[in-house]
């Protein structure tokens, strides 16, 4: 914009330069005529006769003479002045038409400038408006609601999960409780025993080395009464042998459920059971299961 100006201030001095110049060239012709009516002319003139010698011409002519020869002095200058003149608006011509020319350049540049600036607006706007669906979508799109319907599906497998697998749930806690009475019972059988299962032994070698008088004077009047005991003894210990061993083994796949659930139930997963340790009905334990979801879920959509 600077250079537009500054060729406008440019024209407007060649306008006026050439604005003087012509008027000057106009005004010259009158300044001539002028100086020559201001030459003085003869009131008089005496010819000499017929005859009369030629010598008195001479000074007779002089002021005619003076006249022709100013006159012509000052055609002369008046020609110069007009040439010189002429160079000089012919000059300030060229100088316009470079001026015209160099504007038209810098009209052009503005247009190609001013679509520059209309292209730069037009994208500068589609860039705010493509911010403005971007933070739209940002709020619509939150971290926090995304998390809420993660959680949300999340705890609605959780529950399924827990609905398909809650008759496997109440066996385990049926074997918990069966583990415990038979422990209760294996311990009141152990206790039966004694050292039975040691004399059973010493009672069996004696049956097969002494007649039956023999038995009979240490005591044993029946040697079929002996075997059946020992029999039951035996059978007793290999039952509470059994019954350990396989308490063992629930006892195991019980320990193995009860760590799996203490490992759900520290990151979130409610209690299957009651303050006293019971097993809690499905229909309570669902009921649970979802509070705490809803809880969970209306946390994160408030955060």
């Amino acid at each position: 914009m600077t250079l537009h100006k500054r060729l406008i201030e440019t024209e407007g001095a060649l306008e006026a330069s050439l604005k003087t110049k012509q008027g000057e060239l106009a005004s010259q012709p009158m300044q001539a005529t002028t100086t020559i009516e201001t030459v003085p002319l003869m009131t008089t003139t005496t010819y000499p006769p017929i005859g009369q010698t030629s010598e008195a011409c001479p000074s007779s002519l002089a002021p005619v003479l003076a006249m022709t020869t100013t006159t012509t002095t000052l055609e002369q200058a008046t020609s110069l002045d007009r040439q010189n003149m002429m160079k000089e608006i012919k000059a300030l011509e060229l100088q316009m038409a470079e001026l015209k020319e160099a504007k038209e350049k810098l009209a052009k540049l503005e247009e190609k400038y001013d679509k520059s600036k209309q292209n730069v607006a037009e994208k500068a706007r589609e860039v705010k408006s493509l911010e403005k669906r971007i933070r739209e979508l940002e709020k619509e799109l939150t971290l926090d609601k995304t998390l809420a319907e993660v959680k949300k599906i999340l705890w609605a497998k959780i529950g399924q999960s827990i609905t398909d697998q809650w008759q496997s749930i109440e066996t385990i806690h049926e074997q918990m409780d069966l583990i415990s009475l038979a422990q209760f019972k294996n311990q009141k059988a152990r206790a039966s025993l004694g050292n039975m299962p040691e004399l059973v032994n010493k009672m069996i070698q004696v049956l097969n080395t002494r007649s039956k008088d023999q038995l009979v004077a240490i005591g044993i009047r029946s040697r079929n009464n002996t075997i059946l005991l020992i029999k039951r003894v035996l059978s007793l210990r290999n039952f509470v042998q059994t019954l350990e061993r396989k308490c063992q083994e629930m006892h195991a796949e019980v320990n193995e459920f009860i760590t799996k659930i203490t490992t759900l139930q520290s990151r979130g997963l409610p209690s299957l059971v009651t303050s006293a340790g019971r097993l809690l009905s499905h229909e309570h334990y669902a009921k649970r299961v979802n509070n705490y979801a809803s809880n969970q879920i209306t946390t994160s959509s408030s955060t």
